[in-house]
């Protein structure tokens, strides 16, 4: 049987990183193989939250999920947008009947469908449900559908990102970090078949501080007066991680960082 390959792409930060993903995305696709590409865009519009204009510029691109985390209410149009995309998910772990979905299943032509979980930590984040408690109960459901499942942990604690990697361990294919926008370098494949990483980076202007522009971050650490943070333009990267899967057991074969930088003659608008 053949494997199963996947990118997921980490968060991606308003124009800059979108156009990264349209760009390079097609060419990622080709070169590895790809079966499925999904992204954490929670930062897509103008660096904070997605609209379905964004949305629709990233599933454009050839994504087949898009997970979120924190910021994903920050558009006044969040709400319609999740309530009709399924495509779309946000953390798993709010209370029920919060609109939208935790999860989804993407099919695949002659190979198994991949589920796909956003959860959100608390460490150091808004007060959700227990992510170990709501993770527990949704993989033990979508095993009954398919061995291939990847985890989404959208979260500031390293530890509580690790911690729920081996608690998960030989029940899920892979569970990926978000939320730092800093790309971690400690990938590696569980005991049980995990693959594992701390935290995919993020996708747009590393000439930035976290993607925002330099001067105003600075500023604020140095007045503690509110600033505006605008959507950096410079050295535009797309990061995230490929991991093969065995179709047949669900368990990591591979696991590689990716970090792909936008052609310098690929320009654009330089608005977020």
């Amino acid at each position: 049987m053949l494997p199963v390959k996947i990118l997921f792409i980490g968060d991606i930060v308003g124009e800059p990183g979108r156009r990264a993903v349209k760009q390079l995305v097609p060419h990622l696709r080709k070169q590895h193989d790809l079966d499925i590409v999904v992204a954490n865009g929670e930062n897509a519009a103008g660096g904070s939250g997605i609209t379905g204009n964004t949305a629709a510029d990233i599933f454009s691109a050839g994504v087949n999920i898009i997970t979120t985390g924190d910021h994903v209410w920050d558009q006044k149009e969040s709400n319609t947008l999740l309530g009709q995309d399924s495509r779309l998910l946000r953390p798993i772990n709010y209370p029920a009947g919060t609109i939208g979905q935790g999860s989804a299943l993407v099919e695949m032509p002659f190979k198994p469908a991949l589920a796909v979980i956003n959860l959100q930590g608390r460490v150091f984040m808004p007060d959700l449900e227990n992510p170990f408690v709501s993770i527990d109960v949704e993989v033990n459901r979508l095993r009954a559908k398919t061995r291939l499942i990847l985890v989404d942990i959208h979260a500031e604690a390293t530890s509580e990102k690790i911690a729920l990697g081996r608690f998960l361990d030989g029940r899920v294919s892979a569970v990926i970090g978000t939320h730092t926008h800093v790309q971690t370098a400690d990938e590696q494949i569980f005991p049980g078949g995990t693959a594992f990483l701390s935290d995919a980076g993020f996708t747009g202007p590393h000439e930035s501080v976290l993607g925002r522009e330099i001067e105003p971050v600075i500023r604020k650490f140095m007045t503690c007066q509110p600033q505006r943070f605008p959507v950096a333009t410079g050295h535009v990267l797309l990061q995230g991680v490929i991991v093969t899967i065995q179709e047949e057991t669900g368990r990591a074969t591979h696991i590689q960082r990716i970090s792909e930088p936008l052609p310098h003659l690929a320009t654009g608008p330089t608005g977020g």
